[in-house]
Parts: structure tokens; sequence; C-alpha cells
């Protein structure tokens, strides 16, 4: 039993510690989460009892009382540095005031710093890690050397400096294009990775040659030409990898360099050719609509809008029409918190998601409010700023909210998450731009209910979350865990999404928001539909997991979640497990539940229960398999399902503060 006087003491410590977290935490919390955020009164002060309680888990009977007087006099201490200093430095960890042109500067080196150290002698190549991918070491280190340029090359177009960067690149740029010199990038073959990554250097060709060009001797500009030129004598796919030949050619047109305007012409074609509509494009062949169309098709549509404004200027206008009609379905995407919606391939390139909007500014164009585009813009980059996207060094990690490598692709190399770079197209901005100026504003009123036929999609929102309800429309192959980012049959921005370790066992194959059939201990999803109808209310798909069983699905929106009809036609017995969201299991508040047909987990933040006529579990699912969450519990039914028809109906309703 503690001493009275000791009691006394800890809890006169107490009262201090308190006070500075009322006076210091409360008030630019609710003040951030009131204008990042777009939390109401009410959710900052729930807020701030949150922050109250978890300060006094520390204080329960049987801790060491010395512990906690030391504790306390140390939290005491830095809380009046804080408030004497009036640097909101604790706060900072979570958020940064992103309105000024030096924020955004300063965000940018926050990125790319950390990389200054790892680049070679010659500054040609840049090695960040040893994961492997598809194509060979040299095209690793030049993606990692490229991709910064996306930052880069905007901020010296609007009048950043950054010498020892400028210097880097000089040399590097000599270095990988001189055959003769050790860290020369190589001769290129068909669907040549490097190709993806002479699109950053073109642009920075196209914008700052007085950086990338005009600084290079007459031999080593005829290095860099030469080796650009590689592009137009070898193969690359029908996608927007098109659209890297184009800025290629366009580049070596502005300085007087040789360039093909036959395949500029034929890749523009191509790129014309994928158009849907309502600004939705397909990405060249492949049928799936995901982020590939925001921040590939229709952001460098938007740089060729600019680019080539006055030689072809009908298609410029084009391009920017369909900017305009891409932006009000695009805008579905993005949570009043920040988060874009999980969905689909590449993910690793985290808040690229928000480098459409940028682009959009950097054209001159407003398809929405210039303060509702920066709103998006700064919520989206805050929240990624709260994720645990960074090694010790700084460095960014291939996964999402944490380095995670199940959802990875094939073409994932330790330098391909600075593809996010993209969104600092801001900086070229000038210092007088509105931008810069602009108040963050929050989103615009939305439908509660957005049909995208065109993106193969029904997107709900409810008090800013997104939920969106996939018809699981893919290849049926690709790079990765492809059913797992096209075909389930709900994405949630508070939620997210689980990528399988394998198909064996349910705890491996984490089924989330799946219908997932167990045949001799194997599970089977569905990788992707027959035949798909967007309707205003539904979403219906045709599909089968297994031959020998089909699988029409109708999933209709409700108020609470969704409710999910399956009707089935199996050759033979099986099992099947309706699956809702996960949730994770080591968070504050932790619990579930199972009850004759109804299972359930929550925690302070978020809830899904599965209701259905069968039996309730809770499936374990193998740590990292969540793309938010290291460890996740998922609730989901299980049926029987007998040889020949059967009808499922499967209730799933959550919530998330």
């Amino acid at each position: 039993m503690p001493n009275i006087l000791n009691v006394i003491v800890v809890l006169k410590h107490i009262k201090h510690f308190l006070h500075f977290c009322f006076s210091i935490l409360i008030l630019k919390i609710c003040v951030c989460a009131r204008y990042h955020f777009e939390f109401g009164r009410n959710e900052c002060i729930t807020c701030f009892f949150k922050v109250i309680s978890y300060c006094a888990e520390i204080f329960r009977l049987g801790v060491n009382c010395k512990y906690i007087f030391v504790s306390l006099k140390i939290r005491c201490a830095v809380l009046k540095c804080v408030a004497h200093n009036s640097v909101f430095v604790l706060i900072k960890v979570l958020v940064m005031n992103l309105q000024t042109k030096a924020d955004f500067t300063a965000l940018m080196h926050k990125f790319l710093d950390p990389l200054k150290p790892c680049y070679s002698a010659g500054c040609a190549r840049l090695h960040l890690g040893e994961t492997g991918v598809t194509y060979n070491q040299n095209a690793i280190e030049l993606e990692a050397f490229s991709r910064p340029l996306w930052a880069l090359v905007p901020f010296w177009v609007g009048g950043g400096s950054d010498p020892e960067f400028e210097k880097i690149y000089r040399k590097g740029l000599a270095a990988g294009t001189d055959p003769e010199n050790p860290e020369y990038w190589g001769t290129t073959g068909e669907y040549d990775q490097c190709y993806v990554e002479m699109a950053a250097i073109a642009c920075g060709i196209l914008t700052a040659p007085e950086k990338l060009w005009t600084p290079l001797s007459d031999t080593e500009k005829q290095n860099l030409a030469a080796w650009l030129g590689q592009i137009n004598a070898h193969t690359i796919p029908d996608c927007n990898w098109q659209f890297f030949r184009i800025l290629v050619n366009l580049a070596l047109k502005s300085v007087g360099m040789p360039y093909s305007p036959e395949l500029l012409e034929d890749g523009l074609c191509k790129i014309d050719s994928y158009y849907s509509g309502d600004g939705w494009s397909t990405d060249g062949a492949s049928v799936q609509k995901d982020y590939y169309i925001p921040w590939a098709i229709q952001y460098y549509g938007l740089l060729y809008s600019k680019f080539a404004a006055d030689t072809d200027p009908r298609r410029a206008a084009l391009y920017r029409q369909r900017a305009q009609l891409f932006a009000q379905q695009f805008v579905y995407w993005f949570d009043a918190n920040g988060a874009a919606l999980p969905f689909g391939r590449s993910l690793t390139y985290r808040f690229a998601q928000n480098s459409f909007w940028a682009a959009c500014i950097w054209a001159g164009l407003e398809p929405l409010p210039l303060p509702v585009m920066k709103g998006l813009i700064v919520r989206n980059f805050n929240w990624w700023l709260g994720q645990k996207m960074f090694d010790r060094d700084g460095i960014l990690t291939i996964g999402y909210c944490y380095p995670q490598m199940y959802m990875a692709e094939r073409y994932n190399a330790p330098g391909s998450p600075y593809w996010g770079m993209k969104s600092f197209l801001l900086l070229a901005l000038p210092d007088d731009h509105p931008f810069w100026s602009a108040e963050a504003a929050p989103m615009p009123a939305l439908e509660r209910l957005k049909p995208m036929p065109y993106a193969n999609m029904l997107v709900q929102r409810r008090a800013g979350r997104v939920t969106a309800y996939a018809a699981g429309v893919n290849e049926g192959h690709g790079h990765g865990q492809f059913p797992e980012k096209y075909a389930k049959f709900a994405y949630d921005t508070r939620f997210g999404f689980c990528a399988s370790r394998s198909r064996e066992v349910l705890n491996q194959a984490a089924p989330d928001s799946m219908l997932a059939f167990v045949i001799d201990d194997n599970v089977f999803v569905r990788k992707v539909s027959k035949t798909w109808e967007i309707e205003a209310g539904a979403v219906t798909a045709q599909w089968s997991p297994f031959p020998g069983i089909e699988v029409p699905t109708t999933i209709t929106p409700t108020a609470p979640g969704h409710r999910r009809h399956h009707e089935i036609d199996s050759s033979f017995d099986c099992e099947a497990y309706d699956c809702g969201f996960a949730v994770p299991n080591f968070a504050p508040g932790y619990a579930e539940s199972v009850e004759n047909d109804t299972a359930e987990a929550h925690c302070d933040t978020l809830r899904c229960t599965v209701r259905g006529r069968g039996e309730a579990v809770v499936i374990g699912c193998d740590p990292n398999t969540s793309l938010y969450f290291p460890n996740v519990h998922l609730p989901a039914v299980k049926y029987h399902i007998p040889k020949g028809h059967t009808v499922l109906d499967t209730e799933v309703f959550d919530e998330a503060n």
C-alpha cells in the first residue's frame, strides 16, 4: 500500500500534467481536428477525454509511485518548455501546418533529405534496400535516382534552391548516360523499366533545362539524348507507359535533339483510345480502374496540355476537359479525415493519391474551388504523416500504413514509393499564386450514394467516410494480390483491407469483405467477375471461385452498412465464410463476441458486426495481412453449402469514429 504522502505528491503532479495537457494538447488538437480533419465540437471533446483517459492509465494501483513521480516531473518539464516557446512540437508529430509554400517545401525536404547520404560516388545510383523485383539492380537504382525529380524539378522551377541536390543530379545525369562510366544506366531492351524512369528526367528537361540540360557539356548532352532516345527503338506496354515515350520525345524536341514525331503521335492516339467516359480511362488493355487514372493518365495528360498548348491545342483542350469531368468523380474517393480509398494496385505510392489535384492547380484548372482542392491535398498529406511509413533513417518503405511486403507488386523496389513525389508539382507555382494564401476548405457537399459505372463501383459516403462497393473487375491475374485489391465486396477508408499470405487456411487468407469457400482447407474467393452491373442502389456481379461453383451476388448499401445476397449453385458440398471488415485486435478497447448467428469485433474507433443464418465466428488473421493494422481479427458467418442451389443473405453493420 503506498504512503498517503506519496499519493498526495502524485496527485499534485497529475494536476500539473493534466493542466498542461489541457492548455496545450487539447487546444491544438481541437484546432487541428476541426480545421484539418473536419471534426465537430463534440468529436473534439471526445478526443480530449480520450487523451485524459490514456494519461490516467499510468496511475493504476500497483505501479511504483517513485517512477510515477519522476515520470510526471519529466512530462511537466517538457510541456512547460513547449508552452514557453509556443511551438507545438508534440502536435507536429501528428500533422503539419501545410499552408504556405515554405511549409510544402519543408515537407519535401522531410521526404528527400534523408536520401542524400545514399547516392553513389558518381551520383547516378541510389541504393535504398535489398528487396527484389522483376528488373535488375541497374534499373532499381535508376528508379530511386529518378523519382525524387518529380519533386525537385518543380521545386527548382518555383525558385527553390538546394545546391547539394543540384550538384547530385548534374553529376548523376552525366555519369548515368555515359557508356564509359561504371555507373552507366545501360542499354535498354523491350518493355524496360528504365523507360518509366525516363519520364521524370524528360519533364525536368522540359521545365528546368537550366538545371538538367544547360550545365551539361556538348558530349554529355549527346549522351543523355542518346540514352533517352532508346525508348523509340523498343517496344513498350500498351498502357500509361505510352506517356513516357510522349514526354521523352517532347523533351528531345525541345532541346533540338533527334526525336520521333511518328511515335509521338502514335502514343497520343493510343492514349486517346483508352478513354471510357466521365473522365475515366482504362490503363490500356487493362480493364480495371484504379489510381493509374488520376496519377498517370490524367496527370500526364495535364502535363501535356501545358507542354503542347501551342502545338496541339485540340488535345490540350480535350485533356483539360476530361480532367474537369474526372474531378467530379474522384473527389468521392477522399475521406473527410484525409484518407483516400485503399483500392487497386501500386498503393505503396501512398500520397501520390493527391497528385491529380496538384496537377489541376499547376495546369490552371479549378474543377473544384481552389480552397477545396487545397483541403484535399493538405488532409491527405497529413493523414499519411500520421502513418508509420518511414524506416529509422527517414526513408520511405514498401507498404501502406506500415512496412508491409504482402501487398507489394512484383515491380515495387525500395525506391518505388518515391513516385509519391509527383504531388509536389505544386512547388512549381509562383510565390504569389493564390494557392499559397488560400485556406484549406472542408469537403464539399456530396451525394450519399454515387454510382460510378465507368469506375465499376458504387461509392457510399457516411459522415465523411468512404465505402466503395466494387464489381470485381480486373485482369484476373496481374502483378500480385489482384483478388484482394479489386475483387472484395467493399473497400473502406477507415477499415482498409487485407492482402493474403496464402490461400491454404482462413487465417492466412484473411478474406475480409469476401465470401470465402473452403475446399480441402484451401480458400477460394472472387478473383474476377464474369458480368456486372452498377445501379443507383446496388452492385450485382456473376462470379465463380472454383470450377463447379457459380455465384451471382448483389450488394446493397444500407444506412448502417450493407446487405449481401448470394445465390450459389454448387456441384459439391463445401463451406463458405461471409466476412466483414477486419478490426485491429490490439487496439484500445478491443473486444469480440459470437452469439448464435452474429459475430462482432470492435475497438474504441471501429466496429464490425456480421449477421446471417449460419454459425458466427471471429477469424484471427495472420500478422501483417491488413494494410492498415499489423494485427486484425475478422468477424464472419460460416455457412454449410450443400450440393445444388443455396441462397445466402448476410448483413454487415460497420461503425467508424
